[in-house]
Order: C-alpha cells, then sequence, then structure tokens
C-alpha cells in the first residue's frame, strides 16, 4: 500500500512516501521524505514538496493507495493547509484520508527508535501564546491529552525525557529526544492499523484546542 503522509501543524512542512505492508505496522519502507521549516509560507510549499516526494519515488498521484495527515494540535492557518491539501488529493483521487494526531506521530518516532521500547515520554510543541500544546505516553501510548497549557502548568513527571519543540522541551527538567517534528513514517504508523484493515476513516476533525487568532470584521467590539 502506497500512502502520502502529510502535516503542517508544527513549524514544519512535513511530506512523504511510505510503502505499508499488509503486516505490522513495523512492516513500512520511506520512500521520499520532504521537510522544510517555514511557518508563514505551509500553503506555497506543501504540494511542491508531495509532488518532488512523487518524482523521487518514480510514482504518480494515480499510484496512491491513501493519505495520511496531521489533525494537530496546531495553529489555525497552518493546520488547515494541511488538511485541505489531504482532502483534496483524497477527493481527487477517491482513495481514504485518515486523520492522525500529530503529537501521537512524534511519539511513534520516538518509540520506534528504542530497542527495547524506552521510558515514559512527553511531547511538546509550540502553541503560541507563551502556551504548549502536550500528551504524554507510556508504554508506546496516549495517557494524557492532548491538551493546550503553560509550561510551567504541565509537570514533567511522571515522563522521564521530552520530545518536541526544542526551545519547549528545554524548558522541563527532562532528558531532551531530539525528534522535532513528525516524520512520514511517524504518521504513518500511527493509522497503520486501519490502514492495513481497510476499514473507513473517520471524518477530518482538527484539534485546534481553543479558538482561532482570526476574528471575523462583524465580530469585532467597536
Amino acid at each position: 500500500m502506497l500512502v502520502l503522509a502529510v502535516d503542517t501543524a508544527t513549524p514544519a512542512v512535513t511530506s512523504g512516501l511510505v510503502r505499508l505492508g499488509d503486516g505490522a505496522a513495523q512492516d513500512l519502507e520511506t520512500l521520499a521524505v520532504r521537510v522544510t521549516e517555514n511557518p508563514r509560507a505551509h500553503a506555497e510549499v506543501l504540494t511542491p514538496l508531495i509532488l518532488e516526494c512523487l518524482a523521487e519515488a518514480g510514482c504518480e498521484p494515480a499510484d496512491l493507495d491513501a493519505v495520511v495527515v496531521g489533525v494537530g494540535p496546531g495553529p489555525f492557518t497552518g493546520l488547515r493547509v494541511g488538511m485541505a491539501t489531504a482532502a483534496a488529493f483524497g477527493d481527487a483521487l477517491g482513495i481514504p484520508v485518515h486523520g492522525v494526531c500529530t503529537l501521537d506521530a512524534l511519539a511513534a518516532d520516538v518509540f520506534a527508535a528504542d530497542v527495547p521500547p524506552g521510558s515514559d515520554l512527553l511531547v511538546v510543541t509550540d502553541a503560541r501564546r507563551r502556551e504548549v500544546y502536550w500528551a504524554r505516553y507510556s508504554g508506546g501510548s496516549r495517557v494524557e491529552g492532548p491538551e493546550v497549557r503553560k509550561p510551567a502548568e504541565v509537570t514533567a513527571a511522571p515522563s522521564r525525557r521530552v520530545a518536541g519543540s526544542p526551545a519547549h522541551a528545554e524548558l522541563f527538567d527532562l532528558p531532551v529526544v531530539p525528534v522535532h517534528s513528525p516524520s512520514p513514517a511517524g504518521l504513518v504508523t500511527v493509522a497503520a492499523s486501519e490502514l492495513t484493515a481497510r476499514a473507513a476513516p473517520q471524518p477530518l476533525v482538527p484539534l485546534y484546542l481553543r479558538r482561532p487568532d482570526a476574528v471575523e470584521t462583524a465580530a469585532r467590539k467597536k
């Protein structure tokens, strides 16, 4: 199964092609990856990155079997670019689009590198307004979150390490794992069971966790 994976929930714009076998989630091969850090140009760079990945892998859009997209949590503007692009590919090609929590994909990348699986994990990303999006993981599964809070309101314990946004991970008295944004493999890993089962995807619902910054003119206080 050939899967397109995209994420725009962090400052990084991520796209890639992953070949997923019919077995366990570990039965996958990354064919192409493009990641660029440009939080103000998600819309301009995402589709060209996808086309570059297809060209590198020697594939056409019609070869895709599914799309996986990070649904956040993330800032309103950037997040909707990735989800709209994923939905457009799915609609045009008649293939399923699966949404996954971006923090889960980051955690999947961390746990995939562990031999054997490591200790409990905290994942944090930039929520702006001096806040973080966060979730906690144990044994590879999410046990708390996702939520948005000020860093001082998120306890390090019982986690034993932290991953995600470097500037925010350093605020916690924990060893930092250098995984800053989700990889295509991490995104597909989270959705692997649904993909291999050919399950119908759930509706794409963005994890904003708070109201968008933008306010319609009519709603502004005069």
